[in-house]
């Protein structure tokens, strides 16, 4: 008991001093610099699943590659006896943390450098790897850093990690070659990288070069880091090639002790699986051939303005100013300003709303539009006089304000969405009967060939796709997508084109419909 209380004690110094060095630095800096705090009571947590993963005799050499203020070595010496800790390292590269946390564990055994982890030739024979690295975005790191993480993590790992990887997945993959042989390791990481693009290399180092034990994913809702919004995991692996037949656990919501769902999920699923946030709440995919929405729709985010409040006005904007309508066309306000899931269109093609919207696109030339248009060249020469044409779309654009092509399309989904709304659906489907186009904030779904020619034969056949677009059970919604701290989802085209359209099968009578969709795909058809 006496030997607690004085870890205790520490803790309480240790937390006092956290809070007094990043009182002394701007949140704008902290995030930069990926500097995220771990709770008390999640190190904690942490280190006791970590001795259930330890022989109980063994002894425990203990590294830390970003130690911060030492959180993970307090509750190191909370859970493991002293006699049982052979050594404890921390490397730590801000001076504020490292000499401040060497004052306070001076006399505790932890040996403490000021050290750039990727950078540090390794020392090797730790069997006791546990870190919460700093998350610092791909954006935040230079081209000639990238290139040289790069290299020495693909020496330290065989992997090469993806150009756009945050700075933890370097870490994550440098530590190998720290680790002895049958160590164990435990990261808390954002589980973006279990869906992104970027963490495939991350995700073949778990499944190829070690031993994935399992991976634990906090309920989005529940925010681990309350100045970083971000959804956190903690992976657990083994150095150690994996056994034959190797099953992951998956766990999900609750606390790691303690998860709310659990599912073993054999390793060669995932070989295959892009999405590993579906587990352990969604089922293993089916091998067969399963429709997807790809059958039926080429799914395009709406347009990027480059600047909204300029390139969209209402139509009292627009007379006022006196510009032509013929140089805009109607586009759909955001989903919070639209109350109903079906938008109907006014004789002249426009949204029956109240408040209508209406996007500044034309190609003409300035020359055309100062001779045809002096008040709509006023406006733009206005817009320049402001900076827009220089921001980063509109310099990429020929002329600067005219748009992506991005007709209206008869169907379109949320881009972004909660749990928890009164429908008890995070993304809505949006029946367009109107000519308006979308903005980014929207999914534009676009019928394949196959479908147009159905619709021909069918004039109700778009609303009972929309129709079964609303039954699609959201879990299936919320598996192909991603989410972030505080439970914002978010899919993209290609994870919603992925969804699971089996149900619109069922629901359909022309059946025909995906086969035709099939063939048209074997020929280069349907991109248009």
């Amino acid at each position: 008991m006496k030997m607690c209380q004085t870890i205790d004690n520490f803790e309480e110094r240790r937390l006092a001093l956290q809070v007094a060095i990043d009182a002394q630095k701007t949140q704008a800096e902290r995030n930069r610099l990926g500097q995220f705090a771990t709770p008390t009571a999640l190190a904690v947590d942490i280190l006791k699943y970590a001795s259930r993963l330890f022989p109980e005799n063994e002894k425990v050499r203990f590294l830390d590659p970003a130690i911060g203020t030492g959180a993970f070595y307090a509750a190191l010496r909370k859970v493991f006896p002293k006699q049982r800790i052979a050594e404890a390292h921390g490397l730590e590269i801000d001076p504020l943390y490292q000499e401040s946390a060497s004052r306070l564990w001076a006399e505790s055994g932890l040996e403490l450098r000021l050290a750039d982890f990727t950078r540090e030739k390794p020392s090797s024979g730790f069997n006791l790897v546990i870190c919460n690295p700093p998350y610092v975005r791909h954006h935040h790191l230079q081209n000639d850093d990238k290139s040289s993480l790069q290299f020495r993590t693909f020496n330290a790992c065989g992997v090469k990690i993806n150009g756009l990887a945050g700075l933890y997945c370097h870490f994550l993959g440098l530590s190998h070659a720290w680790m002895a042989d049958g160590g164990v390791a435990g990261w808390l990481i954002p589980s973006e990288f279990m869906d992104v693009n970027y963490g495939r290399a991350v995700k073949q180092y778990l499944l190829d070069k070690v031993t994935l034990l399992h991976i634990h994913r906090f309920d989005p809702h529940d925010v681990q880091f309350a100045d970083a919004l971000v959804s956190s995991a903690v992976v657990w692996f083994k150095k150690t090639l994996p056994p034959k037949n190797h099953t992951v656990k998956f766990t999900f919501g609750g606390t790691l002790l303690e998860p709310k769902h659990l599912r073993e999920i054999p390793a060669k699923t995932l070989l295959h699986e892009t999405k590993w946030t579906r587990f352990p709440l969604a089922d293993i995919r089916s091998t067969g051939d399963c429709a997807t929405l790809s059958d039926f729709f080429q799914i395009k985010r709406g347009i990027a303005t480059g600047d909204n409040n300029y390139f969209i006005l209402n139509a009292e904007e627009i007379a006022s100013r006196h510009l032509p309508m013929q140089a805009f066309k109607p586009i759909l306000p955001s989903p919070r300003h639209l109350q109903d899931n079906e938008v109907f269109a006014d004789n002249d093609g426009a949204p029956r709303l109240e408040r209508k919207l209406f996007l500044l696109n034309t190609r003409l030339s300035e020359n055309e539009i100062q001779e045809r248009f002096p008040s709509l060249f006023a406006y733009l020469q206005d817009g320049k006089s402001r900076g827009i044409h220089q921001r980063y779309l509109c310099r990429h654009r020929a002329p600067w304000y005219a748009q992506e092509n991005r007709p209206s399309a008869p169907i379109v989904c949320t881009y972004l969405g909660r749990i928890g709304t009164k429908s008890g659906r995070p993304f809505r489907f949006i029946l367009n009967n109107s000519t308006a186009t979308v903005t980014n904030v929207y999914l534009a779904m676009y019928p394949t060939l196959s479908v147009i020619r159905a619709m021909k034969r069918d004039c109700m056949l778009i609303r009972r796709l929309w129709e079964a677009l609303n039954q699609i059970a959201p879990d299936k919604l919320l598996g192909e997508g991603r989410v972030y701290g505080g439970g914002l989802h978010k899919l993209e085209p290609n994870e919603l084109a992925n969804v699971d359209a089996t149900g619109i099968l069922e629901l359909l009578s022309d059946f025909k419909i995906r086969t035709i969709a099939k063939q048209f795909a074997l020929f280069g058809g349907d991109n248009e």
